[in-house]
């Protein structure tokens, strides 16, 4: 019987089979002949960045390299330096679960690695669900990419032909598939303005799927990516159109063009209403009625720069903020019904809130040389909550702020403050938090644990416990405030700090908790990550990942 080696088989073969080798493998095999390194350089090094890492940041210029020549890139570098920023992101990210002091320079190396890091940070969120920190790495994580494929998938399994259509065709097909599966738009209009209806995670994986047209229009646009459709946002006033564009030398019904220098027609259509095409004569007629010269019309009509929707999107948000609040008031105070809903895919308000701030705030300054994108824009408007929120939720943006929000400030009065706050947080953070034990006579009658779900007595709201103090360490003027001295046990009962279902962290007497045990407290689960690491199903506790503060918890 004739023996054979590895090294007699054809190096297409050896090739072939190393595709499905790891990347160390790859390496020690390189080492063994020159044979060896030539199958294996550039080729399969090149095949390795471009099957382990999805997300590039824009420096490499990647699409050049992936579509150039292959020799002309030095391929094992670049992925050992992708490696490398890997283990940077997750030592840096380790060090952020494992203890709440320094984390603001753990959090900027991450930073520092730009847009490589997303990969890296994506595995670590996608944890199994054995994972023994699975809520903090999973924390606020959204998979929208897997399902915009799954809902490609099934149009092209409900028309079959979908890749033989015309441009026009395909776009009604998108349309028309989306609307019959209730995946754009709202089903009730009282809530048109609900904070759910701002976000791609929510109109996505809800059930009833609701968005608003900006958010419909997204979806219709990164489908038709999908199809092989070339769709825009439109940057139409008081509402958003999608724009649809044949390929270049084709018309929308895919006849080609007599010559390549015809601007092909374009056509418009609503996902957010219908899946039928709006003629543009319409859409003229609709700007006429809103005072719009004629000589401007093609710039309403023309696709919209991403600044243009991103603000736009912080405008709905901050209207939505707005309009709960509004709404709050008036049910608590006057006992009228609110259209406002929550939802458990994203109740996370200040979140959104903080995110719309910093978008209005940066986008909306005067780019250079083309005038302001909002000519009233006043940056003090938004200098104080978007402060408020850093310091209460947000510490670890503590770089950004150096980096974005100091400068736009130097000539204000507020700079000299800015640059304090900063300077407080930064040393906030080095200093090791104050260890709360229970082997103390003080602290011995303290009964609840951190982790712990309860319902509060008086305003039934659900909440879990994130730190406790042996009697109430609030200021006097807040125990004034909030009338602690008229309680039955007064200040001289603990006092715990919990995180409610509404994102707000609040601070309750231990007479008004009542403690509940949930097989899944599932409004709190999308919140827990900042605390702890997951949810203990036997105890029915959440598992504690601030152990350096409170180690007996």
């Amino acid at each position: 019987m004739v023996s054979t080696s590895i090294s007699d088989l054809p190096g297409e073969i050896i090739q072939q089979i190393l595709l499905y080798c790891p990347p160390v493998t790859l390496a020690a095999f390189q080492r063994l002949s020159r044979k060896y390194n030539a199958l294996v350089e550039p080729f399969l090094w090149r095949h390795q960045c471009q099957t382990q890492y999805r997300y590039w940041d824009p420096e490499h210029h990647i699409k050049e390299k992936f579509s150039g020549a292959i020799n002309a890139v030095d391929w094992r570098n670049v992925f050992a330096e992708r490696q490398r920023i890997d283990r940077i992101t997750s030592s840096a990210l380790e060090g952020i679960l494992a203890s709440q002091m320094g984390r603001l320079d753990k959090f900027q190396r991450i930073v520092e690695c730009g847009y490589d890091a997303k990969d890296c940070l994506l595995r670590h969120m996608a944890a199994g669900d054995d994972k023994e920190d699975v809520l903090a790495r999973r924390y606020m994580l959204f998979i929208i990419s897997t399902r915009l494929d799954a809902i490609a998938a099934d149009i092209r399994a409900e028309y079959t032909d979908i890749n033989d259509q015309s441009p026009r065709q395909k776009a009604i097909s998108i349309a028309t598939y989306l609307r019959a599966n209730n995946l754009t738009g709202i089903n009730d209009l009282h809530q048109y303005q609900d904070l759910q209806n701002n976000f791609l995670g929510i109109a996505l994986h809800e059930e009833e799927h609701p968005s608003l047209p900006l958010i419909s229009t997204a979806i219709y646009c990164s489908l038709a990516k999908r199809l092989d459709l070339e769709a825009h946002a439109c940057g139409f006033p008081l509402h958003v159109y999608t724009i649809v564009k044949p390929a270049q030398g084709f018309d929308l019904n895919g006849n080609r063009l007599l010559s390549d220098s015809n601007e092909p027609q374009s056509m418009y259509m609503d996902p957010f209403r219908s899946h039928k095409e709006i003629p543009v004569e319409d859409l003229q007629t609709q700007l006429r009625s809103l005072g719009m010269p004629r000589d401007i019309h093609s710039l309403a009509l023309a696709p919209a720069s991403t600044a243009e929707i991103v603000l736009r999107s912080g405008r709905n948000i901050l209207n939505s903020v707005q309009e709960a609040h509004r709404s709050a008031v008036a049910r608590n105070g006057h006992g009228s019904n609110s259209h406002i809903t929550l939802v458990s895919s994203f109740p996370d308000m200040e979140s959104a809130f903080y995110g719309a701030l910093w978008a209005s705030l940066l986008l909306g300054l005067p780019p250079d040389g083309d005038g302001p994108v909002i000519s009233t824009f006043e940056p003090r408007n938004f200098l104080q909550p978007i402060v408020q929120h850093f310091e209460t939720h947000f510490p670890g943006d503590v770089s950004l702020i150096d980096e974005y929000i100091v400068p736009l400030f130097r000539d204000f009065g507020e700079y000299a403050q800015l640059r304090e706050t900063v300077r407080v947080m930064r040393a906030g953070d080095s200093i090791p938090k104050l260890v709360h034990e229970r082997t103390g006579a003080a602290s011995e009658h303290v009964k609840y644990l951190v982790g712990q779900v309860f319902k509060h007595k008086r305003y039934n709201y659900m909440a879990v416990i994130i730190g406790w103090d042996a009697e109430c360490a609030a200021p006097e003027h807040w125990m004034s405030q909030m009338r602690v001295h008229e309680l039955p046990h007064g200040r001289h009962q603990s006092f715990y700090h919990v995180l409610v279902e509404d994102n707000s962290v609040r601070y309750v007497a231990e007479e008004n908790i009542e403690i509940v045990t949930p097989e899944i407290p599932h409004n709190l689960m999308p919140l827990a990550g900042k605390h702890f690491k997951r949810w203990d199903k036997e105890a029915r506790r959440f598992v504690s990942n601030v152990r350096d503060e409170y180690p007996d918890d």
